[in-house]
Parts: structure tokens; sequence; C-alpha cells
């Protein structure tokens, strides 16, 4: 309720900010013709685009009414087939989704990774805190594909590589309706390892549960308390519980309405082609880009974006 309240609160202060905005241009430019201002006038205009854009992204954010859109989110990279190359797209998938956090102004956290033998990762954890960052990236849920040349291939031979990523809402402890029996869990601790793993590695302070009955692993060693990390990592295997609760109940619905499309190999929800021409294509909504290294780097606003739209008109023209 706290959390609606200021959600809500932010809202109207963002409405009443705009309108004091646009009175304020409409003002300028009033003066400006009075006056034969150019100048005003000018700064009139370039203060209503502006204005107009922050508006296009209010009504946007509309569309993220999920139950949970507006939680931060936890996000699950898991290198699939394809090696030692897929390890290494696992990695530049993780290191994008970073860059795409930051871009946002979120706080972005490794909570675990695995690192790979030669290169990349198996998988990555991170925590994305920030308002709507669960509502943007459930949009990335899906198995993404890398077509390239691969720097792992003495032969310089085509690869095509495969990576999953799975976006969960950071609901905190308070919010879940989810109870984990202390006898169900198995509980080690182990060294933190990886970048910065000097700073935490000294003690066993890193922890991975294991919950028996349904055999979820998660791990967290971000920490240097073994006390914190146990609880983060309890955290994490809340949104996994509560996604495999989530699961079941859309199974049983759609066990009535049609078939499941499932996240698994071969579903690919977006490619990446670096080589032979360089060509982002998200398959679900036929848009296509060839700003490969942007995307790349994080500016993946486009795709969300254009996703959530494609969500929204199914969502309105769906009969009730």
């Amino acid at each position: 309720m706290l959390r609606e309240q200021s959600t809500l609160k932010k809202v109207i202060a963002d409405l009443d900010d705009a309108k004091t905005r646009y009175d304020d241009a409409q003002t300028l430019y009033e003066l400006g013709r009075e006056e034969g201002d150019e100048a005003s006038i000018r700064d009139a205009w370039s203060a209503l685009e502006s204005l107009d854009q922050r508006i296009g992204k209010m009504e946007f954010r509309r569309m993220l009414s999920g139950p949970h859109d507006d939680k931060g989110a936890l996000v699950t990279i898991n290198a699939g087939a394809g090696g030692v190359d897929s390890q290494d797209w696992a990695q530049i998938l993780m290191r994008m989704y970073m860059r795409w956090g930051e871009r946002h102004g979120f706080k972005v956290e490794v909570l675990d990774l695995q690192e790979a033998e030669q290169a990349g990762i198996r998988s990555a954890e991170l925590e994305i805190t920030g308002e709507f960052a669960y509502g943007y990236l459930r949009s990335e849920i899906g198995v993404h594909r890398l077509v390239r040349i691969s720097p792992f291939d003495a032969n310089a031979r085509r690869q095509t590589s495969f990576a999953s990523v799975m976006a969960l809402p950071d609901l905190g402890d308070e919010e879940f309706d989810i109870e984990v029996n202390e006898a169900d869990l198995e509980i080690d601790t182990f060294r933190s390892s990886g970048a910065g793993g000097q700073h935490v590695n000294k003690t066993d302070s890193a922890v991975r549960l294991r919950h028996l009955p349904s055999g979820i692993v998660v791990a967290c060693q971000v920490e240097r308390s073994q006390h914190k990390n146990k609880a983060t990592a309890m955290r994490m295997l809340k949104a996994k519980l509560w996604d495999l609760e989530q699961q079941r109940r859309e199974a049983e619905r759609e066990s009535l309405q049609g078939e499941r499309k499932k996240i698994e190999w071969g579903s690919q929800i977006r490619s990446y082609v670096l080589q032979p021409y360089q060509q982002v294509n998200d398959h679900r909504t036929e848009l296509k880009s060839s700003a490969v290294h942007a995307v790349l780097d994080g500016d993946l606003d486009e795709f969300i974006e254009a996703y959530l739209l494609q969500q929204s008109q199914s969502s309105a023209e769906a009969p009730s």
C-alpha cells in the first residue's frame, strides 16, 4: 500500500511538473512573438519538444501495469549450446544488461558468477535495482542467439551460440507469500571467487542454498558477511519459487486454452548477427536494427519498448 501511494504521488508530481513546464514554455513563446525575439521563440519550441518526449515516456510507462512491473529485477543468464562461444556470449549478454541498467541510473550488482574454464561464464545472477526495472526486463526473457566468426576457432569459421535470460521481480522479504522450511534447505558455504574476490574470499562468506523439494539452487557471494549473503540468497530462492508457482498456475490455465510456448533452445526471441552482415532481429516484433554494437553496449530501449507495445496492443485486442 505504501509503495502504491509513493508511485501515485510520483505520477501526480510528474504531471504537475509537466503542466508547469508547458505553461512556462507557452508564456515564453507568447512573449517572444510580442517582442519579436526569435531566440525566445526557439527556446520555447525546444522546451516544448523536450516536454513532448517526456510526456511520451510517461504515457509509455502506463503500459507497465503488471502487478510487479514497478519492482527491481533479478536477472539470470545461462550459457547454452555452443561450448566456449556460448559461454563468451553469456558474458557479453551480462555486460549488455549491466550497461543497460547503468544507462537508466539503476543500481546493478553481480550476486553470483560462475566463470567458465577457457573464457566467458557458465551463468550469472544480477540484481538490478530501480523503478520499473522488472517491467522493462521481462521483455528479455527467452533465448538469445549470436552468429559470428568464432574468435576461438583457428579456422575462423562461423559459429552460432545460445544463451538464456530469465528476469524475476525482486519482491523483497515483506511481499512474499512463500514460506521456506529450513529443514528443506541444504546450505553450503564457500570462499568467494571472481572479480573483486581478493576483498571477500578470506573467509567462507559465500552461501549456496539448495531447495530439496524443488531442486532449485541459488548462490550469493557479493557481500563480505555470510549472514548478508544468506539473506540475499534466500530472497533469490523465494523469487524462483514464486516464479515456479506462477508457471504452475499458468500451465493449469493454458491446458484449457491451448499449447504453452516454452523457453527452450531453438525458440530464440532475438538474434544478433555479426557476420556475414550486422543485424539485431527480434523475432517477436520483427524489429530489426543494424546498430549491433550499440545494442550490445546496452542500447536496448527500442527493442524493449516495441515488445511491450506489442503486448499492450495484444491485451487490448484480446476478448474479455
